[in-house]
């Protein structure tokens, strides 16, 4: 066996062992609520049980707890990111302590807590749970995104520049393309608290499988804590595996 073929054949099997690591979280989901599914097939559900745990209230409340946490990822991807960019610049050094502090304001004080003082300012529903949402998770894209940015080689930016680019060139076209992975890796971070966070918007009245937790807990009724809190793991999980899929398809060659 020639050596190019050697290398040609390991390739294909550590891209095949690659696809099926990736394959194992949608399947271990997808085992976990075939079980979830048959053990609750399995239980004598009361009234209250039975009203919770039908598929127009589940499926209401998966679409509010995706709703609030893409809304605010998206809000979070607005805010850091330009945040990050600016921190990230020498020239702005003097600033730089002031944005970290404020975006650690809200992962310092209590997610809960947070949510208690937006309800006093904006009442309950949907937008306060964006606040708190949106405040607990900005830290990681912001500080990765300053990272990132700081971590591109200096020399890449002079080279860049002197082959005539602009600043907002070199910004998108370099700065920003080398820093993807880092940035990716704090979005991934952020999506993940924020999935697990939105459960407190059912304190707010803004739903979400944290409603079913809640209720399960305060009725006593633990087939519905249970199935709301391992849809909010299955949530979790397959955000999180989606997104370590898009930092493989967007990260630049070669890194």
């Amino acid at each position: 066996m020639t050596a190019e073929t050697l290398i040609q054949s390991r390739t294909h099997t550590f891209g095949r062992a690659s696809g099926l690591r990736q394959l194992a979280t949608p399947a271990a989901i997808a085992v976990v609520l075939a079980a979830l599914y048959t053990w609750v097939g399995t239980l004598e559900l009361d009234s209250i049980e039975q009203r919770s745990l039908n598929q127009e209230v589940i499926l209401a409340r998966a679409v509010e707890h995706l709703e609030m946490t893409l809304v605010a990822t998206a809000l979070v991807v607005v805010i850091s990111i330009p945040l990050g960019i600016v921190a990230s610049r020498a020239k702005n050094r003097l600033i730089t302590p002031v944005i970290l502090a404020v975006a650690n304001v809200g992962q310092a004080i209590p997610c809960i807590g947070l949510l208690v003082l937006c309800t006093f300012l904006l009442g309950v529903g949907f937008q306060t749970a964006l606040v708190g949402l949106v405040a607990y998770s900005v830290l990681p894209v912001l500080r990765n995104t300053m990272v990132g940015v700081q971590q591109v080689d200096p020399a890449l930016v002079e080279a860049a520049r002197g082959m005539g680019m602009t600043r907002r060139q070199v910004l998108f076209r370099v700065e920003l393309k080398l820093a993807t992975p880092a940035i990716l890796a704090g979005l991934r971070t952020a999506l993940i608290l924020t999935v697990g966070v939105a459960t407190l918007g059912a304190f707010v009245a803004a739903g979400g499988f944290g409603e079913l937790i809640i209720n399960g807990l305060k009725l006593n009724r633990m087939p519905v804590t249970i199935v709301g809190a391992v849809l909010t793991a299955c949530i979790a999980f397959l955000i999180d595996w989606l997104g370590g899929l898009a930092e493989n398809l967007l990260k630049p060659r070669g890194m």
